[in-house]
């Protein structure tokens, strides 16, 4: 079956103690709505319809699906609901929290907490459309991304690939803490066990093993989307595909483009993520939250002299604090 647009649930809808409000977002592999539960508290309810699968025409409740395409949509509704239950027992706050998780209308349903904010997506597009030159500081970044591995780390420890992280995934809180969102675990493992689907990923965020049929999987496929999604947050855009790559790499004068933006510890961290070899890359997201947050860059001549200025000036008599202790030095050397 072609992929086709599938009709949201009507506005208004009651499903399983929960109201439909509206439809916020909806892509290839499911459609995200806002309602309200029984205490009227706002949630955010993913509804698994792959429209490659899945027709749902307007005014009807449950899709239509062939008979060719049935054990595959099994299959997918099986990892999805699998997906909601693990990251049921996920309480992190640099995780999205899934309160609720149900199957109706021949699919199933995955309720999450509802947070205010944008998506690091837009936070970049609003920079790039105002035509800043740095789109996001250097600080900024290496705070977002500490705690997205900080979420990252507790997914990986239940057993859990994110497999989809990009900008667009990543939900800046209205404080600028983020949340890791829309796992790409159960689109995989779909893709994977039957090998009918086209791997969902997406282009210049997904590492060359994500391109291969049988490609092996871990910890280093989620931070090769790690160093894209930085890439992407000091450029603009995503890093050249993995499989372009591999036949002419083109991104070492990309680093270049950037180095007089971004220092050189930072861009170091983003060239080793995007290694093309998995085993040339971090192999743990605390392997590379740690080098993040070493490898800071050189502290500035002023801050270095607003330092010494503060120790000498401890080493002062007290009648003599108020004076600047270089130029007091100055004037003894003279």
């Amino acid at each position: 079956m072609a992929s086709q647009a599938n009709a949201a649930l009507p506005d208004g809808y009651e499903l399983e103690g929960y109201r439909i409000v509206k439809k916020i977002s909806s892509g290839g592999f499911s459609i995200v709505y806002l309602a309200r539960d029984e205490l009227d508290r706002p949630v955010a309810i993913k509804e698994y319809l792959p429209s490659s699968l899945a027709l749902r025409r307007p005014g009807e409740l449950a899709p239509t699906i062939s008979d060719e395409n049935l054990p595959t949509f099994r299959i997918g509704l099986k990892c999805f609901f699998e997906e909601g239950r693990a990251l049921a027992r996920i309480l992190h706050p640099n995780v999205v929290r899934v309160i609720n998780f149900f199957r109706a209308n021949d699919t199933v349903y995955m309720v999450m907490q509802y947070e205010q904010g944008r998506s690091l997506q837009e936070h970049i597009l609003k920079h790039r459309e105002r035509g800043d030159r740095k789109l996001v500081g250097e600080r900024f970044i290496r705070m977002v991304f500490s705690q997205v591995m900080n979420g990252l780390r507790e997914v990986h420890t239940n057993k859990l690939l994110h497999l989809d992280l990009k900008p667009a995934n990543v939900y800046l809180r209205s404080d600028a803490s983020p949340i890791l969102l829309d796992f790409g675990a159960a689109r995989q493992t779909l893709q994977a066990d039957t090998g009918k689907l086209y791997p969902m990923y997406t282009p210049g965020f997904a590492g060359p093993e994500l391109y291969e049929k049988n490609g092996s999987l871990g910890p280093w496929t989620d931070i090769y989307s790690i160093g894209a999604s930085i890439f992407a947050c000091m450029s603009g855009h995503a890093p050249q595909p993995a499989d372009a790559r591999l036949l002419n790499d083109k991104m070492a004068s990309k680093y270049r483009d950037l180095a007089d933006t971004y220092s050189e510890e930072l861009l170091g961290v983003v060239e080793w993520c995007l290694r093309l070899d998995p085993l040339a890359r971090p192999q743990s997201v605390f392997a590379l939250q740690k080098a993040l947050l070493e490898r800071t860059p050189t502290q500035p001549k002023r801050s270095l002299l607003r330092t010494l200025r503060r120790f000498m000036r401890s080493l002062l008599p007290r009648g003599l604090r108020g004076s600047d202790p270089t130029s007091t030095i100055s004037m003894n050397t003279r």
